[in-house]
């Protein structure tokens, strides 16, 4: 992330460029709408370059090789788009990869043409002090990747290599994150301060996906299986659930007279946690396959400390004791409060994100750039006609 204290001077740039580029109606103008959306498509500039798969940005080159090599992060690594979208191609037919793709693709390309325009409109205020700020910033990040290599730097370009990504491909990409961070943080500082409101709605909507504690059983079991009891006929089914059947009621009886629970169990249970005194640790009630869903009917019925059975099923007799039994929660709002302010700051930021992108998409209506997408996705379903790619594998 880039710190906003380390660059409040380009930020103030920033402000001035976004104000004039996308809020303000600029000097001299009539202020009707169709004259603003002339004015700010001549400052856009988007042509075509002479030749399939180029655009020219304001006087920028952008090309089809550029954007879909374009680097993007995933599960911490740094992945081309063609990349990413490998096992979208992979997956079907070149119109059912270009519906589902054209959106990731849009935005890669409305996201460097706003790098574009944020880098010319800051250079001419700033001049060639610009380059610097970005180069320092973006060596900041690279030295962070290179951190994840322990510190060597010939691991870390071999890593990005094996992406089909180079240094300056990386650099180029943290410069584009400093310009856009920049002008989030501009777009967030004037907002409202988080109200409480806002984080109790937050809460409601998020807490069963993020802070639910699901419910829980604790408790002990004598697990006796009549299979590895010996009976008097060893070929006996009957006998041997017979004697099981014996066996455990037995044991409720000496229980229920004060025995200890856990001895009992470490005696007569085959379970697995009979080493343990038949203690189960919590589990939740959902996640108990057979046999031992039926323990959960029980359970419901049962307060903490009591006992039992006999549970008979298929296979098993069991005999259980609870130790407690907790329903399903959410960890309390003062807890998590912190969490939620992260989730509306980011929630802000997204916000942010979206309406630069939705500014950029009405101004540049061009039949060009409707081209050019349908060019990138021809491309990047080309090259990914091969056996599917293993993202991070």
């Amino acid at each position: 992330m880039i710190k906003e204290k380390h660059y409040a001077w380009l930020e103030k740039v920033l402000a001035w460029s976004f104000l004039a580029l996308f809020f303000a109606a600029g000097c001299g103008d009539s202020g009707d709408p169709a004259s603003r959306q002339d004015q700010l498509q001549r400052s856009i500039l988007i042509r075509q370059a002479g030749q399939p798969g180029v655009l020219v940005v304001g006087g920028e080159v952008v090309t089809c090789d550029q954007i879909i090599a374009t680097p993007m992060e995933y599960n911490q690594m740094i992945v081309s788009l063609a990349e990413l979208l490998a096992p979208a191609a992979q997956a079907g037919s070149l119109e059912q990869f270009k519906q589902l793709a054209r959106p990731r693709v849009e935005e890669v390309i409305t996201s460097r043409i706003s790098y574009i325009l944020l880098y010319q409109q800051a250079k001419r205020q700033v001049g060639e002090n610009i380059d610097e700020a970005l180069e320092k910033a973006a060596e900041k990040e690279w030295r962070r990747f290179v951190l994840r290599f322990g510190g060597d730097e010939a691991r870390a370009e071999q890593a990005l290599r094996q992406q089909k990504i180079d240094r300056k491909g990386f650099k180029d990409y943290w410069k584009k994150e400093l310009l856009r961070q920049s002008y989030i943080s501009l777009k967030l500082r004037s907002d409202r301060p988080i109200t409480q409101r806002e984080l109790t709605q937050c809460y409601d909507e998020i807490k069963d996906k993020s802070f639910a504690v699901p419910a829980s059983l604790t408790f002990r079991l004598i697990d006796i299986e009549p299979a590895k009891l010996q009976t008097a006929d060893p070929q006996s089914v009957q006998g041997g659930l017979e004697s099981a059947g014996k066996l455990a009621r037995e044991l409720v009886d000496r229980i229920r007279a004060g025995e200890d629970f856990a001895e009992l169990a470490k005696q007569y249970s085959h379970g697995h946690s009979r080493e343990f005194g038949g203690l189960w640790k919590p589990v939740n009630p959902d996640s108990l396959a057979k046999p031992y869903d039926v323990l959960v009917a029980a359970a419901e019925k049962m307060e903490q400390g009591q006992v039992a059975g006999p549970i008979e099923v298929e296979g098993h007799i069991f005999i259980m004791k609870l130790e407690e039994k907790r329903p399903k929660s959410y960890e309390p709002f003062e807890k998590v409060q912190e969490q939620l302010e992260q989730k509306v700051i980011a929630d802000r930021q997204k916000e942010a994100i979206d309406k630069l992108n939705a500014e950029l998409r009405e101004q540049i209506v061009l039949s060009e750039k409707d081209e050019f997408v349908d060019f990138c996705l021809e491309r990047i379903y080309q090259v990914n006609e091969n056996p599917p790619v293993k993202l991070g594998g």
